[in-house]
């Protein structure tokens, strides 16, 4: 088996993970994940509303008469539509921290995070109209 190269360090480049045990990684990780779900509510409107969309639908999704795989695929479709507008938030972010300046690059990147979203909606609208659907007995 060949042994896989590692890239060389670049000067001045550390290794963030020198000397962590893995318990201690996961749990740096993890923080780095709260603080991250913590920012999101607090300054993303859309995040929110979608969010509580998402729990508001949950006992609706678990009281369907409707398979538990079906289910699963409607909640599934729920937790992308937070994971895309998590992704879309973060890169506004960055774009806004490079600059405020009008820019017409800027415009299509945060235009096609906006799409990631829309189509992760249209995504779940779609799982949601399948188990609706399937509980009336239409399909």
């Amino acid at each position: 088996m060949a042994q896989e190269k590692q890239r060389p360090s670049a000067p001045g480049e550390r290794n963030k993970t020198a000397g962590e045990s893995p318990v201690e990684h996961v749990l740096k990780a993890s923080s780095y994940s709260l603080a991250g779900l913590a920012a999101v509510f607090r300054h993303e409107l859309a995040f929110r509303i979608e969010a509580v969309l998402a729990v508001a639908l949950l006992p609706v999704l678990l009281l369907l008469p409707v398979g538990w795989l079906l289910k699963a695929l409607v909640l599934s479709s729920m937790l992308l539509v937070l994971i895309v507008e998590l992704l879309n938030s973060s890169m506004e972010w960055v774009v806004d921290y490079i600059s405020l300046d009008a820019h017409p690059y800027a415009k299509r990147a945060k235009d096609m995070g906006s799409a990631a979203v829309m189509l992760a909606l249209i995504n779940s609208g779609v799982f949601w109209a399948v188990a609706i659907l399937s509980a009336l007995e239409v399909i």
